[in-house]
């Protein structure tokens, strides 16, 4: 990936505060790219079938997972720009020729998951929108997402961050605008912040929700994203003001991914649960339209085309910064969306049922999760790596108990899964 030139994020010393504010909005922009990975439509499927099936119960993994999700964006953004380099590259540099290529089927995995729920979402968003076929819509999709990465390639970053943040605006519409019609329940909701589960099921979904919302493949792009945007940097004060600038990019991002997650989530909850058929996309959309009205139906569909448009070119751009960073391979981006769009085109040629198909990839990416934590968090906490700006201990104790939470919950889905087949 090309690194972009960062003049406007720039802020000379002594400048007063209007001007300040003006270069923090300037520099705001790789976490809202990071951020559109955490409303792709696996979290749609996800958060939908939970709030269908469970109502509010599972609202506390959402928070939980959003918290979590901050945490390790800032750390990621924090690694990139203080060693110039992204997580994969020094990742890449540190390991034996054996691990290091294992280590990169396991992150290609991870983001060939990620790539089967973008594609899938989109062509179910063409469907219900234009009545498009499935696999044609997957198509579609792969070529739309083509010409963002076109965007990215020619017109540079800071272009491609304001589409992405474009599209962020229409899901945001598209899925919390359903909301204000729906008949929430707060006491419910309330209670739904109290963790608790309802079984092995209950488990899978919580476990798709958190791998659909602390996305594997987002941690290793934040910190090549970070890098191309800002540069290489040795001067500590320019360093602490990118990691200012930074604070703020991933706050307001995380914040509006992880309301647009909630929103998902509460709509299910107060207007799905109990209906037949919630338990798809497809079948919540119809609910939606029944019991909310056509207008609210479109915006929902909408929402998840955008969904599906931005996450499918933000995967294939987080597929190339690890494979260049681990194997030390370029691969033209275009040609890496052609190559990942199989995968999901052979999903939806088969006929296996979309919906499931995008929580079982959530899944995948759960069991991803502590492979990209475990050396982040463990980078970011090294003074040899980091220097001076290595994490403080709560931020190191912080990133260990997130990743704990992360595995206890993967082993315990584990665990009833074979007891219930038992």
């Amino acid at each position: 990936m090309a690194k972009t030139p960062t003049r406007e994020s720039k802020t000379p010393a002594g400048v007063d505060a209007p001007g300040r504010t003006r270069a923090t909005l300037l520099a705001v922009g790789p976490a809202f790219v990071a951020a559109i990975a955490y409303v792709d439509p696996g979290n749609v499927a996800a958060n939908l079938t939970a709030g269908a099936r469970y109502g509010y119960l599972l609202l506390w993994v959402l928070i939980l997972a959003n918290a979590i999700a901050v945490l390790v964006q800032y750390q990621s953004a924090k690694l990139g720009i203080v060693t110039g380099r992204s997580l994969p590259e020094l990742l890449g540099e540190r390991m034996r020729t054996g691990p290091r290529r294992a280590y990169w089927v396991q992150a290609e995995l991870v983001a060939a998951a990620t790539d089967i729920a973008e594609v899938l979402g989109g062509a179910i968003a063409l469907n219900l929108l234009f009545g498009i076929p499935l696999l044609l819509g997957g198509v579609i999709v792969g070529l739309a997402s083509m010409g963002l990465l076109l965007v990215q390639s020619h017109r540079g970053q800071r272009s491609f961050e304001l589409i992405v943040i474009a599209l962020l605006a229409v899901i945001v519409v598209g899925f919390v605008s359903g909301l204000l019609f729906s008949g929430l329940d707060p006491a419910a909701a309330v209670a739904g912040i109290i963790p608790r589960f309802a079984g092995a099921d209950s488990v899978l979904l919580a476990t798709s929700m958190l791998g659909a919302t602390v996305m594997p493949h987002v941690i290793y792009l934040h910190s090549a994203l970070a890098r191309d945007r800002y540069g290489v940097n040795s001067d500590p004060t320019r360093i602490r003001e990118l990691l200012r600038f930074t604070r703020w990019d991933v706050g307001a991002a995380l914040f509006v991914a992880g309301a647009v997650n909630i929103a998902m989530l509460l709509l299910a909850a107060s207007s799905l649960q109990g209906v037949s058929g919630t338990d798809t996309i497809a079948g919540a959309h119809a609910a939606v339209v029944a019991s909310l009205g056509p207008a609210v139906g479109v915006a929902f569909a909408i929402g998840l085309l955008a969904s599906g448009l931005a996450s499918t070119s933000v995967g294939t751009y987080a597929g190339s910064a690890i494979m260049g960073g681990l194997l030390k391979i370029q691969v033209p981006l275009l040609v890496r969306r052609v190559l990942t769009m199989i995968p999901a085109l052979v999903v939806l040629a088969i006929g296996f049922d979309p919906t499931r198909a995008l929580v079982l990839s959530q899944v995948v990416l759960s069991f991803g999760i502590p492979f990209a934590m475990i050396p982040l968090v463990w980078l970011a906490g090294s003074r040899a790596t980091m220097g001076d700006f290595v994490n403080a201990p709560w931020l190191r104790w912080a990133g260990w108990i997130s990743t704990a939470v992360i595995v206890v919950i993967n082993a315990l889905l584990i665990v009833l899964v074979v007891s219930s087949r038992g």
